[in-house]
């Protein structure tokens, strides 16, 4: 029965915290952004900390450059990236227009000549108008995202309440972890512990080293392109780069979006469409054999479909907060799976209980009286 409480208990406290998440979702904005600005900046004043520097001093002075760093790159890259997005959705239906003609051109040949022409409609579906239906699809998505994550607060608020919340959590720091651990149940106490260092380890693992890895791929990607001359080379690059967060959807997508720009650019160039090819081949290898495993490890565990499903689910449900949240969540979830699997295969329940053996039963020997 105390385990059984003690489950109960544990499914209770996590109802209760969906349900006030999903409640206050609205409003939380600012602060779990200032939670997750705290972590990620936390190790940073440690390591001041070891140098001397006092704990408020090193957390005013992070958080002062980051966000003099943060407001820079907004006033640099947003006006760059909204003309250049302007410009692309513009003239993308140009260019898939295009794609499909020289589709037709090559393949048309290929087709006459395997006699499957009849086979196929005569008025091929046009994909400008499914790629149409797709941007509507992620702007209604990002719009769903932008009201979730701003229906009660603006811009301004989240600006100024972030920061603070951040800088008070960063400078309590330890002193909250310290709190939180002596709330623990002192029977279990070092279980918790070897869970939450797990957690921490696939959490931090992840989002700062997958972070680095979106950061370098992004401007390796974004110059790269921008050197051969592609159109929107640039844009492309990051795109691929901030999309990078989840496994192999941003090479793909810059892989796509690349290829298909460079064949109508270029054609029937075939050196600098290779050339951009070979941007990405080359950027995937490197992502693969020395960013991911030196930056990110392989202790995190979070497999990519898993982590896909985490971002849009929680991104649906509770906009802007349900992303910053998700890849902790998921993190922690698997985290917690993993332990529940390894319990489960040592315990009895999938072991069975011990047989019995039953030894043969010795009948003495009889004497024999008569003899």
């Amino acid at each position: 029965m105390t385990v059984q409480r003690q489950i109960g208990f544990w499914i209770a406290a996590l109802v209760v915290a969906v349900l006030l998440l999903f409640v206050l979702r609205g409003i939380l904005l600012p602060f779990v952004a200032g939670f997750a600005l705290a972590y990620l900046l936390d190790p940073l004043a440690d390591r001041l900390q070891k140098v001397g520097i006092g704990r408020l001093g090193a957390s005013l002075l992070i958080l002062v450059l980051f966000v003099l760093v943060f407001i820079v790159a907004l006033m640099i890259l947003v006006p760059f990236a909204a003309q250049q997005v302007g410009a692309f959705v513009e003239r993308l239906p140009g260019y898939v227009a295009r794609l499909q003609e020289l589709g037709a051109e090559q393949l048309g040949p290929l087709i006459r000549k395997l006699g499957i022409e009849d086979a196929l409609p005569a008025t091929p579906p046009s994909v400008g108008n499914l790629i149409s239906q797709g941007i509507a699809w992620v702007t209604a998505f990002l719009q769903g995202l932008w009201s979730g994550g701003q229906a009660l607060i603006g811009i301004f608020s989240l600006l100024v309440v972030t920061p603070v919340v951040a800088f008070y959590m960063l400078v309590d720091w330890d002193r909250m972890v310290r709190t939180v651990d002596s709330w623990m149940p002192m029977k279990h106490r070092e279980t918790i512990r070897s869970i939450a260092r797990d957690i921490d380890r696939a959490i931090a693992g992840f989002v700062r080293g997958q972070a680095m890895v979106c950061f370098i791929l992004g401007t390796f990607y974004a110059v790269s392109l921008a050197l051969i001359g592609l159109n929107f080379g640039a844009l492309i690059g990051m795109t691929a780069g901030v999309l990078s967060f989840i496994p192999y959807v941003g090479s793909l997508t810059g892989l796509i979006l690349s290829v298909g720009v460079a064949i109508v650019q270029f054609w029937p160039d075939w050196t600098m469409i290779a050339a951009t090819l070979g941007i990405f081949i080359f950027g995937q290898f490197v992502e693969g054999n020395i960013l991911s495993p030196k930056l990110v490890g392989d202790s995190v565990g979070l497999h990519p479909v898993w982590l896909m499903f985490a971002l849009v689910a929680f991104g649906a449900l509770f906009g802007f907060v349900g992303l910053l949240l998700a890849v902790p969540l998921a993190a922690a979830v698997g985290v917690v799976a993993r332990f529940a699997l390894r319990q489960y295969l040592a315990s009895p329940l999938y072991r069975g209980a011990e047989p019995v053996i039953l030894k043969p039963k010795v009948e003495p020997e009889k004497v024999d009286i008569d003899a």
